[in-house]
């Protein structure tokens, strides 16, 4: 009877130890498991972010990093621009019909082999290849005149590298890796519509400006629309776009007497990427009526 009390006492003595709080050894194996958590979440972050979905921000807490400040969603239509009066002119003008809009449309033998053309040239639409640059030329090449054409990519299609702009012949098409294909050479000169950098000759193009358009803050990032105007001016050499019927001023420069084609490139599978285009300006119209 004597040793099962002993026994009994011994399991209560047992029971009282595990109920206390924990030591200062437990305290750091659960801040290290916090720690973990926090890696994890970052790396979830980048994978939400490489399958399409906008990630502003990300925060990581290890061993007191400084935070990196939250992003702030600008809208274009929230700012004031002007259109150039030779834009003007060109945008009062009766838009092309659908036939010379395949005209100028893609070029269903200009493009990445992972890409295929549908609807007359209208849309591009890039197969589910991993590991992939991929972009498509349009049909036409500008030399001379003003010209206007709209790009329409979904935004939950888009992607780590979604870029839009121009590119001559000499221009690749395909590569290996997510990249931003459209400015990787001397040969075209791109816009990113995720990240709002400009990409020229292999690097973002800084100049005056970090981000493009140039009206964004440090910490602000475009919402760049499902619709977007591209407006190149062969005449003065210049490349700029238009999103939310806003101007978003010069984007390039430098393009005169080269011949350029309309181009995009992609990453995300499936996505389908659209072309109308608008209407063009001749020399001889845009001294005659367009010159002040």
């Amino acid at each position: 009877m004597g040793n099962m009390s002993l026994r009994n006492l011994f399991k209560l003595f047992r029971r009282s130890n595990s109920n206390a709080p924990a030591t200062s050894g437990s305290s750091e194996s659960i801040s290290s498991g916090s720690s973990s958590d926090n890696i994890d979440s970052g790396r979830h972050s980048k994978r939400a972010e490489s399958n399409g979905i906008a990630v502003k921000t990300g925060v990581r807490h290890l061993h007191g990093r400084r935070r990196r400040a939250k992003s702030q969603n600008v809208s274009a239509s929230s700012v004031n621009t002007e259109f150039p009066h030779r834009l003007d002119v060109l945008l009062d003008k009766t838009p092309v019909g659908i036939e010379e809009q395949k005209e100028h449309g893609w070029n269903k033998n200009d493009k990445s082999a992972n890409v295929f053309v549908k609807n007359d040239g209208l849309t591009v639409h890039r197969y589910p290849v991993a590991q992939s640059s991929d972009a498509c030329r349009g049909k036409i090449g500008y030399t001379r005149g003003l010209h206007c054409w709209e790009i329409t990519w979904d935004t939950r299609q888009r992607g780590t590298h979604a870029i839009v702009g121009v590119c001559t012949r000499e221009a690749p098409l395909t590569c290996f890796g997510y990249r931003s294909l459209i400015g990787m050479s001397n040969e075209s000169w791109g816009w990113d519509l995720g990240r709002n950098k400009l990409y020229h000759g292999g690097k973002a193009q800084r100049g005056q400006r970090k981000s493009y358009p140039s009206f964004l803050g440090s910490d602000q990032v475009l919402d760049v629309p499902k619709t977007v105007m591209v407006v190149l001016d062969m005449e003065a050499g210049t490349l700029a776009f238009v999103a939310d019927n806003r101007y978003l001023g010069v984007a390039f420069s430098g393009l005169k007497g080269k011949t350029v084609y309309p181009v995009v490139s992609c990453v995300w599978g499936n996505c389908e990427i659209g072309m109308k285009y608008i209407n063009g300006l001749d020399r001889k119209y845009l001294i005659l009526f367009c010159e002040k």
